[in-house]
């Protein structure tokens, strides 16, 4: 077997593994890491080498890129106060604690330590988002969430250059660095909206879905490569140009470009994830067997500590920062409640992920002596372990402790979207009466439409706005009874094409129509960023 049998094998795992989570509602990436694990315990199979700049250059910009493109600008700058303290200061505290205590513990110089902290430092943006998407807690939690594991990588990896850099030279300057990581953040800003300034351009003279899909793919590379090239933070263009992009995009994109490039960033993000967290799995039996004969035992240990570090490091930040304010200020405490449930939470998902994995297989060989890097191997094993702790143990207990702190959804975006679906249907059927008066269309096409959006406007004014009244665009009787007769016309034309009388590029343009038609009966279930 070859490797790229195996990779078709992953990808026949990855959607059973899939299905199976679904069933029992457990986040995928967990399952798909366990079984990344566990496939590559099978003997014979061949051995896959990640290579770091396959995960940087192709993975992480359209997995980020998403993720950044359905952020909420309103959301995420009203909680830029949460936000930035834990995808900046808690990162560079994580990391600085843990590179004392690997100091300590294994005994190698600082530098490397620091190298190991600011890998493991960061939650992953991907990995939050796969987990959390399911969660039904209240919205804030969610911005935090995402907000904080796409700024990170950002911080992290600034760091992490650096403290390489350290050990590879031998030297280190504070001053400098400081200066450095504000150049490459700077940098990485102002490249993100040039390139989301650009596409904007592009896209709004644009008519053409499958180009206009074409160009939405090659958007998180252009950033990525155009800040890397310009030695800044690539990971932060990605994601300063998908936020910029994400809220000019309602405006340029057509109805036909949207209803063609969202199921295909569907599957991209999809298949991308599904390898990426099998290949996390499919990377242990690699690291066991680089590292020397008994010091796996060792390294399990030390993993143990480190996590346990970690999550405690997050657990007095995040408490810390939320509390310290409220108990200084009376005002500050009595304008922005912080219920201490929902702060556990928050506090104890910092999920690692494939971003963490990235880094460690970044670490150089060799140092410019022509020495090994210090304890790369070690690393490697260290990082992989903190990587399945957090995103399977910290994951499979997110759904437990949302229950045991009776933490409940506040549903801010149904009823911010039954609001929304209320003022755009009443503003149709305001425009609708204009031209009725007007004489521009006839009475019998004006009392076709006319009927329809009083049916939506009476549902979405109805007394009880349950989350299923909120989610349907006409009322419940109506839509079964429409996907009822709907599915009548399926059956009708395939039964026509089945007789010859037409041939299947009508059944298609026809299937097509029904499909859209049905698609208005329902919100969409919106996926991974």
């Amino acid at each position: 077997m070859d490797e790229t049998e195996l990779i078709l094998i992953c990808l026949v795992a990855v959607a059973l593994l899939a299905i199976v989570a679904r069933k029992i509602g457990v986040p995928y990436p967990i399952l798909l890491t366990i079984g990344g694990v566990v496939l590559a315990l099978i003997p014979g199979l061949p051995a896959i080498h990640l290579e770091p700049k396959l995960v940087f250059n192709l993975f992480l910009p359209p997995l980020l890129y998403p993720a950044a493109i359905f952020t909420s600008w309103r959301d995420f700058r009203l909680n830029l106060r949460s936000i930035l303290p834990m995808a900046i200061v808690l990162v560079l505290l994580t990391m600085t604690v843990t590179a004392y205590l690997f100091h300590g513990l294994v005994g190698l110089p600082l530098a490397v330590g620091f190298v190991f902290g600011a890998i493991v430092s960061p939650p992953d943006a991907v990995a939050a988002l796969a987990v959390t998407q399911n969660l039904r807690v209240p919205r804030k939690i969610i911005v935090i969430l995402e907000g904080e594991s796409l700024i990170n990588d950002a911080t992290s990896f600034i760091s992490f250059r650096f403290a390489v850099a350290a050990v590879m030279i031998g030297t280190f300057s504070l001053a400098q660095a400081s200066l450095r990581f504000l150049f490459v953040a700077a940098g990485g800003i102002c490249v993100g909206l040039a390139v989301g300034w650009l596409v904007v351009q592009l896209q709004k003279r644009l008519d053409n879905p499958p180009v206009q899909t074409l160009f939405s793919l090659l958007t998180p590379y252009v950033a990525y490569f155009s800040g890397e090239n310009l030695h800044v933070s690539g990971i932060l263009a990605v994601v300063i140009a998908g936020i910029y992009i994400g809220w000019r995009a309602p405006r340029i994109l057509s109805g036909r470009m949207r209803l063609q490039a969202f199921p295909v960033w569907e599957m991209v993000t999809f298949i991308l994830n599904g390898i990426l967290f099998m290949l996390i799995g499919l990377q242990l039996p690699q690291v066991i067997h680089a590292l020397a004969p008994g010091t796996v035992t060792r390294a399990a240990w030390l993993a143990i500590v480190f996590v346990a570090v970690i999550v405690l490091v997050r657990f007095v930040w995040v408490f810390g920062a939320t509390y310290l304010p409220r108990l200084l200020s009376p005002t500050f405490r009595r304008k922005n409640p912080a219920p201490w449930q929902q702060t556990a939470l928050i506090a104890w998902t910092g999920l690692r992920g494939a971003d963490s994995l990235a880094g460690a297989l970044a670490i150089p060989l060799v140092l410019a002596n022509g020495q090994p890097f210090p304890g790369r191997d070690l690393i490697l094993l260290l990082t992989f372990c903190v990587i399945f702790a957090t995103l399977v143990l910290q994951g499979l207990t997110l759904a437990p402790l949302v229950r045991l702190l009776k933490i409940k959804d506040d549903r801010v975006t149904e009823k911010e979207e039954r609001l929304a679906r209320l003022k755009a249907n009443e503003a149709a059927l305001a425009r609708l009466e204009e031209i009725a008066s007007s004489k521009r269309a006839r009475p019998k096409t004006v009392e076709r439409l006319r009927s329809e959006y009083e049916d939506r406007i009476r549902q979405l004014r109805s007394e009880v706005p349950d989350e299923e009244s909120v989610r349907r665009l006409f009322s419940e009787d109506f839509e079964d009874l429409a996907r009822e007769v709907l599915q009548t016309e399926r059956d009708a034309v395939i039964q026509l094409r089945n007789e010859e009388a037409i041939n299947d590029q009508a059944l298609r343009r026809i299937q097509r129509d029904i499909d859209l038609a049905e698609a208005r009966l329902r919100r969409p279930v919106r996926k991974s960023r």
